[in-house]
């Protein structure tokens, strides 16, 4: 069965304290799927576009399937909804070639 993605380019940091919240409750939709986190960084560079994002963060599934719904799930939207609208990026879900 084939890996699935997250991939994740923020654009913008919110306010830090609303952040901080998202990201731990982030944490137990990722504990709730078994996702793991591949890359979680800052330090990036283009190399076709110039379009370089503030944070780019990938994180592993099990299968394509478990990376859909652990981003339908419930933990996951009450996540997002702790950021009130303020989080800017490209959210992506990919199915592993292999």
């Amino acid at each position: 069965m084939a890996k699935g993605y997250w991939i994740v380019t923020q654009q913008n940091i919110p306010d830090q304290n609303l952040y901080a919240t998202y990201a731990k409750l982030a944490k137990t939709t990722l504990d709730e799927f078994n996702g793991r986190i591949v890359i979680a960084g800052n330090n990036e560079e283009s190399y076709e576009d110039n379009e370089v994002g503030l944070r780019t963060v990938v994180i592993e599934f099990d299968s394509y399937e478990t990376a859909v719904a652990a981003y339908n799930s419930r933990s996951y939207k009450t996540a997002m909804g702790s950021l009130n609208g303020t989080l800017k990026r490209d959210f992506r879900i990919i199915r592993n070639a292999v």
